[in-house]
């Protein structure tokens, strides 16, 4: 398995268990702004150069 994978397969299971322990609301806010404000707080350089391998694993 890629370390891509078991990334997501980890914020998979932590997403379930927050669902599980929490209300919906608040396991999708976690679930969706952890990875926000974590792409916020990179500089726009880093931006840049996320958004250059995102296209070319997509083949673009």
């Amino acid at each position: 398995m890629t370390n891509s994978g078991k990334v997501a397969l980890g914020g998979v299971a932590v997403g379930l268990l927050l669902w599980y322990l929490t209300t919906f609301w608040i396991a999708l806010l976690v679930i969706v702004g952890v990875p926000v404000a974590a792409y916020l707080t990179l500089d726009p350089s880093q931006r840049a150069r996320l958004r250059r391998v995102r296209r070319k694993e997509l083949g673009r």
